[in-house]
């Protein structure tokens, strides 16, 4: 089988370990690629989408996986341009990625489906958003589009919210785009996953991740420091909850406004004193989720993304471990705000007990590994216990060192009882 994998980062350095550990015969290609994935899959070099798909035609690709958001609402849409040469894709129309494209579609289409989410006002102007905060706090501030995970403010004051809306709707950090003022959920966070084919879908292992840098949940928002996962973070009754209050009216809702959905969706959920609601949708797997859940998927995901692509549903080629998987992700320094690129990372070929996934890595010259991004590396472990696999994951995380390395001490155990 041949797959192409588009994006670069840690999620799809480890679905390409997953998808490379298939027992189906593959032959993997990486469109950008890093130097970490290189040593499992082939980079493509091609100037842009077009090129991409002329590429994946001559060379008779049997499916393209798309990791990274951004693609599939790049033009005309990723899949939207794969369906159009026949290359099946694991991945949503540009039409329905709006559903992570823009807070503000994405919110219409929870009410319009009554799926149960928080209130929400959409605003073009500074002044239009302060009149909908109405002085209430604490209270959510959204970019309606893209932001690669740092478009979210949880603002508790009136200051704090003044500062998000000057770096969004001022000096447009993230561009052009309203804000979306939000009710302000209180709970505790879980990520669910689902594989969608159609009308027809898998829910993967759950997960919970840590978005601020500091321990606590203090200091300033991440793409996210940390990640827990396993089918054992949600109870039985509350996972059927979610599945018939958000999941399945989701999935309705796409087949009666006539979106197109084949591939991942991610529920952001709050669990709230009135229920599960939900928060955001993805449309891909979740980073760093995606580091803790996929250690816990065997069978085979390369056949099973294909046959999902070309419209069936297969389960039966995938299993879940019923363990723990705790990501942890070492930064760089100066982050969120910045990225210190070049420091050395050591202590690599010392970790044996853990899996190693790269986001912002490269080869120098010496043929070191250094850092070349905000989030560095995601060391993962397992463990039939959430505590043991947390012992285990710090354990093998700190055999790593790089200057400025920055990492949390709390992921698997905040937000947890015991």
């Amino acid at each position: 089988m041949k797959i192409l994998v588009v994006g670069k980062g840690g999620r799809e350095h480890a679905l390409i370990r997953a998808l490379a550990e298939s027992p189906v015969p593959t032959e993997i290609f990486c469109f950008p690629a890093s130097d970490a994935i290189a040593e499992l899959a082939t980079p493509v070099q091609v100037g842009g989408l077009e090129e991409l798909i002329a590429w994946m035609v001559a060379q008779n690709i049997d499916i393209c996986l798309a990791g990274e958001e951004s693609y599939l609402v790049t033009g005309e849409g990723l899949a939207n341009l794969c369906e159009r040469a026949g290359i099946p894709c694991w991945g949503p129309h540009f039409q329905s990625a709006q559903l992570e494209a823009s807070k503000e579609f994405a919110k219409r289409f929870m009410q319009r489906h009554a799926i149960p989410t928080g209130a929400a006002t959409g605003c073009d102007t500074i002044d239009e958003a302060r009149a909908a905060i109405a002085g209430q706090y604490p209270t959510v501030l959204k970019f309606d589009g893209l932001a690669a995970g740092k478009g979210v403010a949880v603002c508790a004051d009136a200051a704090a919210a003044e500062d998000f809306l000057r770096e969004v709707m001022v000096d447009r950090r993230f561009g052009p785009g309203r804000v979306l003022v939000e009710e302000c959920l209180i709970g505790p966070e879980v990520s669910v996953f689902a594989a969608v084919v159609d009308d027809q879908y898998l829910i993967f292992t759950p997960a919970r991740d840590y978005k601020r840098i500091g321990n606590g949940d203090q200091g300033a928002n991440t793409g996210g420091m940390g990640a827990v996962a396993s089918r054992q973070l949600l109870g039985e009754a509350l996972l059927a909850q979610i599945e018939q209050q958000i999941v399945k009216p989701t999935v309705d809702g796409l087949i009666a406004d006539g979106l197109p959905y084949r591939g991942f969706i991610y529920f952001g959920l709050m669990l709230t004193a009135d229920g599960p609601k939900i928060i955001e949708y993805n449309c891909r797997f979740g980073d760093p989720e995606c580091q803790a859940v996929m250690p816990l998927v065997t069978g085979d995901l390369a056949s099973f993304c294909l046959e999902g692509a070309r419209g069936t549903l297969r389960p039966d080629l995938l299993d879940f471990s019923d363990g723990w998987s705790v990501c942890l992700i070492l930064a760089s320094a100066g982050y969120p705000e910045t990225s210190r690129n070049g420091d050395v990372i050591h202590g690599l070929a010392a970790v044996a007990d853990a899996r190693i996934y790269h986001a912002g890595t490269r080869r120098n010259g010496d043929d070191d590994w250094e850092t070349n991004g905000g989030r560095v590396l995601a060391i993962v472990a397992g463990a039939a216990d959430r505590r043991h696999a947390v012992q285990r994951a710090y354990a093998e995380a700190a055999k790593i060192h790089f200057n400025g390395c920055q990492r949390r001490d709390d992921i698997g155990t905040l937000h947890f009882e015991a």
